[in-house]
């Protein structure tokens, strides 16, 4: 919601630099205090890519995205990511699909392209390429996902955190001075901005690396499930979104592919439920 409001003024590269540099600003005092600066340091190379991946190019791509589309759509294709993940670890990481993450690929697959077809032309217009852009912010998260998987684990969450918001405002920097709007910011943009980094990113990135912790990673996930759910609420709330029937089915398919490629449900219960149906 809050880089729908703002990407229109400030544009998607400024918007995400200025996201992650206070970002990075916001996490930088608990870096410190919890001694953890080192860790940036001797692991940067693979942090930095992460900085890429996991922020730099994704959120640029899902700022452009809310250019054309809704914030409740964008939310919807954010819960791709682990349907991404899931893709990246079997190609990648040879990673066995079970039956269950199949047929999971491809109900969630089937939700996006319902999406697609349901704007009502196949053309490549304004709202396809946002569409496309979001499917590859969600494919670099699951490219992310498994590189950290691979070169950082052991690494503190917070120093991915923090040094990934670090490496991603230096990745932007140089597209700064193109992409500086020339116009006057209103103050809701500027405000927008600023939650974006702190709220969104810096204490998001808590919040979440510590259910990561203390949950592990098959119940962290589950909050995938929570973004189209608060994407199309504050949409239609605050930015008097319309909602209809074709992004409801296409959020059902996409969050039915993720339960089911994530492990929340099994193909069993599926069958289980169409056979007392």
């Amino acid at each position: 919601m809050f880089m729908r409001v703002a990407a229109p003024e400030i544009g998607p590269v400024a918007l995400i630099f200025f996201r992650a540099a206070i970002g990075f600003i916001t996490l930088l005092p608990f870096l410190f205090l919890y001694k953890q600066q080192s860790q940036v340091i001797k692991h940067w190379k693979s942090i930095a890519v992460v900085g890429l991946t996991n922020t730099a190019l994704p959120f640029v791509l899902f700022a452009f995205a809310t250019l054309s589309i809704s914030a409740g759509l964008t939310s919807v294709l954010n819960a791709t990511a682990p349907i991404f993940t899931a893709l990246v670890a079997f190609v990648w990481l040879k990673e066995k699909l079970g039956r269950s993450k199949v047929i999971g690929l491809l109900i969630g697959f089937s939700g996006v392209l319902f999406l697609f077809i349901s704007k009502g032309n196949l053309a490549l217009d304004a709202a396809a390429i946002a569409i496309i852009a979001a499917l590859v912010a969600t494919l670099n998260y699951g490219y992310a996902a498994c590189y950290t998987k691979q070169h950082l684990s052991g690494v503190s969450s917070l120093a991915i955190a923090a040094g990934s918001q670090l490496f991603a405002s230096i990745m932007l920097l140089p597209f700064l001075g193109f992409n500086l709007p020339v116009h006057e910011i209103s103050n809701t943009a500027i405000y927008s901005t600023i939650t974006l980094g702190v709220v969104c990113t810096a204490l998001a990135y808590i919040f979440y690396f510590n259910l990561l912790a203390n949950l592990g990673p098959a119940k962290a996930i589950t909050v995938t499930y929570l973004i189209p759910v608060f994407g199309i609420f504050w949409g239609m709330v605050f930015l008097h979104e319309q909602t209809n029937a074709s992004m409801l089915i296409g959020a059902t398919l996409i969050l039915a592919g993720v339960s089911l490629t994530t492990g929340l449900i099994k193909t069993r219960l599926l069958t289980r439920l169409f056979t007392r149906s």
